[in-house]
């Protein structure tokens, strides 16, 4: 009797254990809510990342699809939550940013399924209205991801107040500056998320703003933008999966919504060129 007793508790304990493993290896675009409708998790920033998903919610609901959206502040976590699959993909970051990640992060095994809208970095100032007015050795605050630098120099390079060394182009940093006449100061590196707040606590001569920090952030890019990355070399920002999830149909669904005449009208005329779409 104990001998059954014994077998029936760890075949018990066997069925257990099965359940839970298939549970955690279950995928997140498998489920479904009350009516049935697929849900995907995506991870984006509030701004205009999150918005432009809220206008596709209702497009994608046709669809059979009930979008969820996290919303992160910074550009370490979206990453990291894809990873752990506890997002179906995230939206927010340009190739740039994503080669950077990959290339620190070799367990990120991440691909882009689509270029959705253009955010040109522009570099503001409440004392200065051009790059040229700047003092000598003014004080230049910038994003600490060095992803964006490649992006921020070369707007001062075009505005004609620092030379690089040539052929840096899009991977350009600070030590890439071979002439610098008025001694800019680029040595303040903060985080993106604190950019619009430092500029609007008066910090710094210039204060180079990631566009959805300034528009997060509520700065008036039209009247404080001094200077701003030209259309033509502004990257685009992605959807991202993780690798074999390329194919699934509800990521298929997310980005040609995304895509659509509907959504690409809803962020001309949202953002008044402030981002721009992809053509």
């Amino acid at each position: 009797m104990k001998k059954l007793f014994f077998v029936l508790l760890i075949g018990l304990l066997t069925l257990t254990l099965a359940a839970c493993g298939s549970s955690d290896e279950s995928n997140k675009g498998d489920s479904k809510d009350a009516e049935g409708n697929k849900e995907l998790v995506v991870g984006a920033s509030a701004v205009p990342h999150a918005e432009v998903l809220e206008q596709a919610k209702p497009l994608l609901k046709e669809k059979g699809i009930d979008l969820k959206i996290e919303v992160f502040t910074d550009y370490i976590l979206p990453n990291v939550a894809l990873h752990e699959k506890e997002l179906d993909a995230n939206y927010f970051q340009t190739p740039g940013y994503l080669d950077l990640q990959l290339e620190e992060n070799p367990d990120f095994d991440f691909v882009s399924v689509g270029e959705i809208h253009k955010e040109p970095i522009g570099i503001y100032s409440k004392k200065y209205s051009s790059l040229k007015e700047l003092p000598d050795g003014a004080k230049i605050i910038m994003s600490n991801s060095f992803s964006d630098h490649g992006r921020i120099l070369p707007i001062f390079e075009k505005e004609g107040v620092i030379k690089l060394k040539e052929g840096v182009g899009d991977q350009a940093r600070v030590e890439d500056i071979i002439e610098n006449p008025k001694n800019l100061d680029f040595s303040t590196l903060i985080e993106a998320k604190l950019l619009a707040t430092s500029f609007e606590n008066g910090e710094g001569d210039a204060v180079v703003i990631n566009t959805n920090y300034a528009l997060e952030g509520g700065v008036n890019i039209a009247e404080d933008g001094i200077a701003f990355e030209g259309d033509d070399v502004v990257p685009a920002n992605l959807v991202v999966v993780n690798k074999g999830d390329e194919d699934r149909e509800e990521i298929k669904a997310l980005v040609e919504v995304l895509k659509s005449d509907e959504i690409q009208k809803f962020i001309e005329e949202k953002y008044a060129g402030a981002v721009t779409t992809v053509k």
